[in-house]
């Protein structure tokens, strides 16, 4: 079976969300569907997006995603070679708006569009399965049922929620088991878990497909607020380079809710279809543990790590450091360039709480990477003083960062690969390797890379202050303002 253009599927990836379960490799600055975990080679977010690649089934995919998201986004979209429309979140609001947002974007092109929506952060161990499931909850959504997929539990878990199914829904009979939704449940304990499965109960995977005016109707009867808001914020909406940014006053204006309860847990038209393929929201480590590949003895690893004598452990080393452990059994090791984790393999879900304690106690490593990534390149820092910092920049060929001062710090750039093009007080001269460049407190300067090749260089900063606030932008190629 071919869909014709009429039929298509558009898929709307959900990609926000922070991930401070899997700290300290997901931070707020590069959170977990950005990083590769479940695969070594790409992420989360590229997964997704490339399991939807289908001409014949999907349509040009939307992904919404947080501002401070959309460079990332680009690129690791244009890594997979992949075409789709970004909608730009100005705030945090949980997926309601996300989704009312989706569904007025796909109506203004059909007003019948069949909507998936999906997380961008979930690991999916048989693309074929997800694609024919979803095709199958199609007939369902065409009649008019807001569908979801009910993933067949593998143990009773604490960490979702569950799905009562019904009796078979009616329009989509034939269509794999499909069935009207009896209830949704809360996250339970062990116990409750266990009695749910055997009653026939399935996890609730957050996927959900749905005609656009269906959905429509569903937020106007159940969540009139939301679905204002959202609609004042497209009809606001401005393009900015290749995205579409939501106006930041509507959007505000939107109740903060999840979908779940703005609307599946009070419609009458839920329908969930039970699915069977390999998943995992990979929400802790120990989740991730429970997806990897792992050796003779229960162990699965990544980058330079030595164990002896450990079992049933998930060792994880990125920035090069080796990562060694031993005589442990059960227990998660994570490493990176600024910061180790270690904890019980299933003690997973405390982390977060871990991490709100660091932003209290003002740790920068709670949310910021050593190495941080920006629109023209990125930046790592590789010390820190009082009254100085030292980062090697790179920017990519064609990048240039804004035109900027500072109130509180000089800045002297080195350059040791590549061609700098250097803006100090108007007048612009390039900088070669081995030569310096050096810009007073307050002069109006810009750095852009005109060659082929990556510009890398040193930047020393100093001065009384030199955190990332003290960048006061008068021009910007990227529509980056000061906040």
């Amino acid at each position: 079976m071919t869909f014709d253009k009429d039929c298509l599927i558009h898929p709307v990836i959900l990609c926000g969300g922070s991930g401070t379960r899997l700290w300290p490799a997901s931070r707020e600055s590069f959170p977990k569907q950005f990083i590769p975990l479940a695969e070594p080679e790409r992420s989360s977010f590229q997964a997704t997006a490339a399991r939807l690649g289908d001409p014949a089934v999907f349509a040009r995919p939307t992904v919404v995603t947080a501002n401070d998201a959309r460079f990332l986004v680009a690129e690791q979209l244009a890594q997979g070679g992949i075409e789709a429309d970004i909608l730009l979140e100005p705030c945090r609001r949980d997926s309601a708006p996300a989704v009312a947002v989706a569904a007025l974007h796909a109506a203004a092109r059909d007003p019948q569009a069949l909507v998936l929506i999906l997380p961008a952060d979930h690991a999916v161990g048989d693309d074929a399965a997800f694609v024919a499931a979803v095709r199958a909850a199609g007939a369902g959504a065409r009649a008019g049922h807001v569908m979801t997929l009910g993933i067949t539990p593998t143990n009773p878990s604490t960490a979702y929620g569950y799905i009562q199914p019904g009796a078979p829904l009616a329009g989509a009979a034939g269509e794999g088991g499909a069935c009207a939704v009896a209830r949704f449940l809360e996250k339970p304990d062990a116990a409750r878990a266990a009695a749910l499965i055997a009653d026939g109960a399935l996890w609730n995977g957050g996927y959900f497909l749905f005609r656009a005016d269906v959905m429509l109707d569903e937020l106007e009867a159940h969540a009139p607020a939301v679905l204002a808001a959202a609609r004042d914020a497209l009809e606001g909406a401005t393009r900015d380079l290749d995205f579409v940014r939501l106006d930041a006053e509507a959007f505000a204006r939107a109740p903060q809710i999840s979908i779940d309860y703005a609307v599946m847990e009070r419609t009458e038209r839920a329908g969930v279809l039970p699915v069977r393929f390999p998943w995992s929201d990979i929400g802790t480590w120990g989740a991730l543990w429970e997806v990897s590949d792992r050796d003779g003895d229960g162990n699965a690893v990544r980058g330079r790590v030595a164990l002896r004598d450990t079992r049933d452990s998930l060792v994880h080393s990125s920035g090069g450091i080796l990562t060694t452990v031993v005589g442990l059994e059960g227990v998660v090791v994570v490493t990176t360039e600024d910061a180790v984790l270690v904890t019980g393999r299933t003690a997973g879900a405390e982390v977060k709480g871990l991490v709100e304690d660091l932003r209290r106690r003002g740790e920068p490593e709670a949310d910021a990477h050593r190495l941080m990534y920006r629109p023209w390149g990125s930046y790592r820092r590789i010390d820190i003083g009082g009254r100085f910092q030292v980062k090697r920049i790179t920017v990519k060929p064609g990048g240039r960062l804004s035109l900027q001062k500072h109130h509180h710090r000089a800045e002297h750039w080195v350059v040791v690969r590549g061609t700098a093009e250097v803006t100090v007080d108007g007048v612009v001269r390039l900088v070669h390797e081995n030569e310096a460049a050096y810009l007073p407190i307050g002069c109006v300067h810009r750095l852009a890379n005109p060659g082929k090749i990556p510009l890398e260089l040193i930047e020393v900063q100093v001065g009384s202050y030199t955190g990332e606030d003290d960048i006061i932008r008068i021009e910007d190629v990227y529509g980056r303002d000061n906040s």
